[in-house]
């Protein structure tokens, strides 16, 4: 059984999207459609702008989807996965593969969610770092321990688990990890505490705008971040949608689960290329993973 997956933020690189835009007339209509959409030209900063520009949450987040959805809906052969999933972000490329959501409706919603994140990153300083080589029980316990907003917020594979919170509280919980023997604690350039209560205010806004998009049943599971779980039913796929921003990015879960249920194949969409692949095989070595060019 198979299962498409798309990445999320961290995922893009100068010249995204060109390559396919120059030999795809779909892939050209549905890039037109996105800048259309967002009331400026997304592709022509995809296309030409710096790594710089594509650091910006409100152009970071637009893209990857963008690029991920593109990718998948301009395919020569419209794949037929059994399920789908995506990384954070990700997940809102994997709904549009899985007919649960219109391109344009979840590229409004992918807007909204970046301004809101931003908007919540600027009222106060926040930070992440990534925690390699112990238990995810130990960082839990770790952060519990600190009087301060830390928490764990990516569980990307074993032995990679991503903190989040304010700059204090991150700080002393990388102290604390590293005394413990993390092998590594890797401050990461980011905007904000990303799935941590500091985005509070971005789960507000952006449970209005989810409320009231269209979503249809999906063509097949969806596993989504909050639970690692298959989703189906459009309400519960929406709730899942919106705890998503101050939930963690339970993705060990996820491939956990998927695997449980049948998965033994993965197709890695958009991006960069083998963001997904590499923490997937830390999950299981014997996985297969293939890129979608």
């Amino acid at each position: 059984m198979t299962a498409y997956v798309f990445p999320g933020q961290g995922a893009q690189f100068p010249g995204m999207g060109k390559s396919l835009f120059d030999v795809n007339e779909y892939a050209q209509t549905l890039f037109k459609q996105a800048d259309e959409v967002l009331g400026f030209s997304l592709s022509k900063v995809m296309f030409e702008g710096s790594e710089e520009e594509l650091l910006q949450t409100r152009i970071t987040q637009p893209a990857i989807f963008v690029h991920s959805a593109v990718t998948y809906l301009a395919a020569e052969e419209t794949p037929n996965p059994d399920a789908v999933a995506g990384h954070s972000l990700g997940e809102f490329s994997a709904l549009v593969a899985a007919g649960a959501i219109a391109f344009p409706d979840a590229l409004r919603l992918v807007s909204q969610r970046a301004q809101a994140m931003q908007e919540a990153a600027d009222r106060q300083e926040g930070a992440m770092a990534a925690v390699l080589g112990l238990d995810d029980a130990m960082i839990e316990e770790a952060c519990a321990r600190i009087d301060d907003i830390v928490v764990p917020a990516n569980y990307n594979s074993p032995g990679q688990l991503v903190i989040s919170g304010s700059r204090e509280g991150v700080e002393r919980a990388s102290k604390i990890l590293s005394d413990l023997g993390a092998r590594k604690v890797i401050p990461l350039k980011v905007g904000g505490a990303f799935h941590s209560p500091l985005m509070e205010p971005a789960r507000e806004k952006l449970q209005e705008a989810i409320e009231a998009t269209h979503f249809r049943p999906p063509g097949c599971d969806i596993y989504q971040n909050v639970d690692g779980g298959a989703s189906v039913a459009p309400e519960k796929i929406k709730e899942k949608l919106i705890r998503q921003l101050t939930a963690p990015v339970r993705w060990t879960q996820t491939v956990q689960q998927m695997q449980a249920n049948g998965i033994d194949r993965f197709v890695e969409v958009g991006g960069k290329g083998k963001v997904l692949a590499g923490l997937i095989k830390k999950v299981d070595r014997h996985l297969t993973v293939d890129q979608m060019e």
